[in-house]
């Protein structure tokens, strides 16, 4: 009997992944690599803002001076803003740990696409989730960088780094949303392809 049921092998349909839907995937895929690399390169280097001959990044605060080395100071007092300590450890939390939650994103996303069996929806639903908290991780950094420093801002005083995490963020978002969207379509039509099989 133990034998029987061993070997005997329930056929369950299976729904067939279309030519758009493993593009759309691999799209998300590329976008979502390209956001990890931008959000990376940002967060290391770090040089965010450009005032008054003054650079305020992520890990230390840089005076510029003509004919001089320029000056560079962990010591975020020197920019006289109220508050500025605190609120950058707050800010290097969210953005270093936001690149960590969408690195293993990524991954699992990857791995989604890589080896197809029965969790392969559950690690692609898994992964995009992790982007999209990424997502608010990174807009949490962002804007609180923004606010602490609004009475220096300026449109061009905002660095290229700063533009990548910019645009990281909403990389995040896009790419998430997207992954799962693309899991709930997935996840409906697999209903549907079980009913009427």
């Amino acid at each position: 009997m133990a034998a029987e049921l061993l070997i005997k092998v329930r056929e369950e349909p299976y729904y067939r992944k279309s030519t758009m839907d493993v593009f759309i995937r691999i799209l998300i895929i590329l976008c979502t690599t390209i956001s990890v690399v931008l959000s990376s390169i940002s967060v290391c280097d770090g040089h965010w803002l450009l005032v008054d001959g003054k650079v305020i990044g992520l890990w230390y605060f840089c005076t510029l001076k003509e004919n001089h080395k320029s000056e560079y100071t962990t010591d975020f007092c020197a920019a006289e803003v109220d508050g500025l300590y605190i609120g950058f450890i707050f800010i290097r939390i969210m953005v270093t740990f936001a690149v960590v939650l969408a690195m293993f994103g990524l991954e699992m996303l990857v791995v989604s696409q890589v080896y197809q069996d029965v969790y392969s929806t559950r690690r692609w639903a898994f992964g995009s989730f992790l982007v999209v908290l990424a997502f608010f991780m990174t807009s949490a950094g962002v804007l609180s960088f923004v606010i602490h420093l609004r009475n220096f801002l300026t449109f061009t005083g905002f660095s290229l780094t700063f533009w990548c995490e910019f645009i990281a963020t909403f990389l995040f978002f896009l790419n998430g949303m997207s992954g799962l969207h693309i899991h709930s379509m997935t996840f409906s039509v697999n209903t549907k392809f079980t009913q009427f099989a």
